[in-house]
């Protein structure tokens, strides 16, 4: 639970475990007999580290910043609704404000009272829904409205991979919706687009021109992020690819190419 709190809070496997790890260790040192409730003294203790990170990182970073991927077949999230982890929307909710971000998941995902959440936080009550509601005003038109099914989803990525192996552009550009935003992620360690890529045309000729080149590239399906996703494998790299879907059109494309970024993504072996 504390591991999916941190992780929601931060979009990083390796900061999520430095929070838990501190948290561990405050959590040694405390008198045990003074803590009536263990879970929420370690929730309260977790969401605090997790804000003051938030508040300090990210100004050096190289490029485009995304969430890392975890894979999800097994969870390590235990039996907890995962839809709010899926990699879009975390990038949704890096718009939010560290409190936002806050209260947005421990109302949403937690679903902890706003008097609970106001202790943690270290504001009142009255800010705490203010908060909320601004979260969820701000995430609500980037959302997707119609999930497909993962059996589509499925689909629709290979699809996509597909007509991009071909260099089919026209094929391409009828599975995207017509403002469909692409963004990659090198952290500075591999070769990426350093800007999002925006509209269908310019998409599809991106992933046509990428993968089109590549006669040795390999295409293996998982799961990360409670979602379908794909490992695509060179000689040398690898990188994930990520669609966010809505109805039968993809909206966003993800491209996780930081290597410090795809240690929680088995290899191709592994899922191969």
């Amino acid at each position: 639970m504390l591991f999916g709190l941190a992780y929601r809070l931060l979009g990083s496997v390796h900061d999520a475990d430095d929070v838990l790890q501190d948290a561990y260790l405050r959590w040694a040192g405390t008198d045990r007999t003074a803590v009536a409730l263990p879970r929420r003294y370690l929730t309260r203790v977790v969401a605090r580290l997790a804000v003051d990170q938030l508040r300090a990182r990210r100004e050096t970073y190289v490029g485009e910043w995304l969430p890392e991927p975890v894979a999800t077949n097994p969870s390590p999230f235990g039996a907890v609704d995962t839809s709010d982890l899926s990699i879009a929307v975390l990038h949704l909710m890096e718009q939010l404000t560290p409190p936002q971000r806050a209260v947005f998941v421990l109302r949403s995902a937690f679903d902890l009272p706003y008097d609970e959440i106001a202790g943690i936080i270290e504001r009142t009550v009255e800010d705490c829904r203010q908060l909320h509601h601004r979260a969820e005003r701000a995430l609500r038109d980037g959302r997707a409205r119609f999930a497909p099914t993962p059996a589509e989803h499925r689909r629709l990525l290979a699809d996509f991979v597909a007509a991009a192996r071909e260099g089919d552009v026209t094929r391409l550009h009828g599975l995207l919706h017509a403002d469909v935003v692409g963004w990659s992620d090198g952290g500075g360690r591999v070769r990426t687009a350093r800007r999002p890529v925006c509209s269908a045309s310019k998409v599809a000729r991106f992933f046509a021109a990428i993968y089109s080149r590549q006669s040795a590239l390999r295409a293996v399906p998982l799961e990360v992020n409670a979602a379908p996703a794909m490992l695509i494998v060179y000689p040398r790299s690898r990188h994930l690819l990520v669609l966010d879907v809505d109805a039968d059109a993809i909206r966003r494309i993800f491209v996780l190419a930081n290597p410090d970024k795809l240690g929680a993504v088995p290899s191709a072996l592994e899922v191969s």
